[in-house]
């Protein structure tokens, strides 16, 4: 499972390109590098499990322009890379999860009010809820659920 913890919110015109180049690094490039090492050691048949998240394609707020950049670069790379790794029967799908409860982004935060209006469920997930989705995607029932990205966001994207 591949999943990196970053944010940085400006405008585009006020975006520094220090903050720019270190979210493609983490986000963009650490997910390609991960991935390709756990590759070259994983067998037949098994998983690759992506978090993104539900704002790559809603962003209801201003500044989120590169964080959304970083998030779509996960939806295409989950698709391109099912197609590259299916005659081996490995799966590649993306989690996007919506507002969840965490350190960066705590449901009782300065945020948490804006954010949790948007929720058609009214409140965050807890992090055992994505998690036993995840758990779910490694398991052998879900053997032929590949190149998608999939929502655990409370209805956030409805």
């Amino acid at each position: 499972m591949n999943n990196a913890g970053l944010l940085a919110i400006a405008p585009i015109d006020q975006f520094h390109y220090k903050d720019f180049d270190r979210m493609i690094a983490v986000k963009i490039k650490g997910m390609f590098v991960a991935t390709q090492a756990s590759v070259q050691h994983m067998r037949d048949g098994g998983r690759i499990i992506l978090i993104g998240s539900c704002n790559s394609g809603r962003v209801p707020f201003q500044g989120g322009t590169v964080y959304a950049l970083t998030k779509g670069a996960v939806v295409s790379f989950t698709k391109a890379l099912a197609r590259d790794l299916g005659p081996r029967g490995i799966t590649v799908n993306n989690v996007q999860p919506g507002p969840t409860d965490s350190d960066m982004n705590p449901a009782h935060g300065p945020g948490a009010p804006g954010t949790v209006q948007h929720v058609a469920l009214g409140r965050y997930a807890k992090p055992e809820e994505v998690a036993s989705f995840v758990a779910y995607l490694a398991r052998p029932e879900a053997s032929y659920i590949t190149g998608a990205s999939l929502l655990v966001d409370g209805g956030y994207s409805s």
